[in-house]
């Protein structure tokens, strides 16, 4: 957490406006009734289609429905510019550290796109809340938007299966659903029995070595070899590529992750050194239930 949101570098530009059609959060009348719906799409449906979909790398936001004015609102949390600048840095000539354009933040809109949900994906309904509880959450995703600031592709496992060693968490659009759900939760919702599946995309990894912080690195006096070993790792991943470099590229990453089992993730302005094992990467598409509903003093 952050004690702020820092504005972005003009130099990070998105191929895709972020929240075009963004609006504030509106204030609900306390006794108004609102519905709450799980919104789950293949990434870049717009684009692509169900391609993704068969994939299971899935897109998660919260739709809202108040009973009385019958107005909709879609609620989801994304990269500012776009997945890839979110995963891995611009090498910038003048600049001797990696650049990177990571922020990630809340969207607000009215309406829900119906069938961008259904067709592909999932528009159901999880919860009725009171207008007091929007508001109460409205207040909550505001702070919420405003410390949590960048987007975090990686999960970063010890191994597959359950009960495995978890080193890095992601951050991204499910993580700030679940956040969201659970405030609900904590503020009196009471959830219906759905299964809900999410996506993540979760590296394998030996314990990982902690390298420094920028500064450090790529300091004045920092380890120039390590700085060299960091830039050389990323070089591949870089954006706008033609057929032939991205198939070039695509041998080299295969060759340090595979070959030479290392990878080097940037976390929380930190570097770190993963000893990469079997299985390497896997999109898996796993349940995490929904949350109980949190007992007043009351009823306890």
């Amino acid at each position: 957490r952050f004690s702020f949101r820092p504005e972005p570098d003009p130099y990070c530009q998105a191929e895709y406006t972020f929240c075009p059609t963004g609006s504030p959060i509106p204030v609900m009348k306390n006794d108004d009734v609102i519905e709450v719906f799980r919104l789950q799409a293949p990434v870049w449906e717009f684009k692509y289609g169900d391609l993704l979909g068969h994939f299971k790398i899935m897109h998660d936001a919260i739709g809202f429905r108040n009973t009385l004015t019958g107005k909709n609102y879609t609620m989801e949390w994304y990269e500012l510019f776009q997945l890839g600048n979110c995963t891995f840095p611009h090498l910038r000539p003048e600049m001797n550290a990696p650049f990177w354009c990571n922020q990630g933040a809340a969207c607000f809109f009215e309406g829900i796109d119906d069938a961008h949900w259904k067709e592909n994906g999932t528009l159901v309904l999880v919860a009725t809340i009171s207008g007091d509880t929007f508001n109460k959450m409205a207040k909550w995703v505001k702070q919420d938007n405003e410390t949590g600031i960048y987007y975090e592709t990686w999960t970063v496992q010890a191994s597959p299966g359950k009960g495995a060693e978890t080193w890095f968490e992601s951050f991204d659009c499910s993580k700030f659903v679940l956040r969201t759900y659970e405030k609900l939760a904590e503020l009196g919702a009471e959830f219906n029995k759905i299964e809900t599946k999410y996506t993540r995309i979760v590296l394998y990894s030996g314990e990982p070595t902690y390298l420094g912080n920028e500064t450090f690195i790529f300091g004045p006096t920092g380890n120039k070899t390590l700085a060299l070993a960091i830039k050389r790792f990323y070089y591949p991943f870089k954006p706008h590529l033609s057929t032939k470099e991205f198939l070039l590229s695509l041998l080299q990453i295969f060759d340090s992750v595979i070959m030479h089992r290392q990878f080097y993730l940037f976390y929380n302005f930190e570097y770190w050194f993963l000893p990469m094992k079997f299985p390497f990467v896997k999109i898996t598409y796993e349940e995490i239930p929904l949350p109980n509903r949190h007992k007043t003093f009351t009823e306890l």
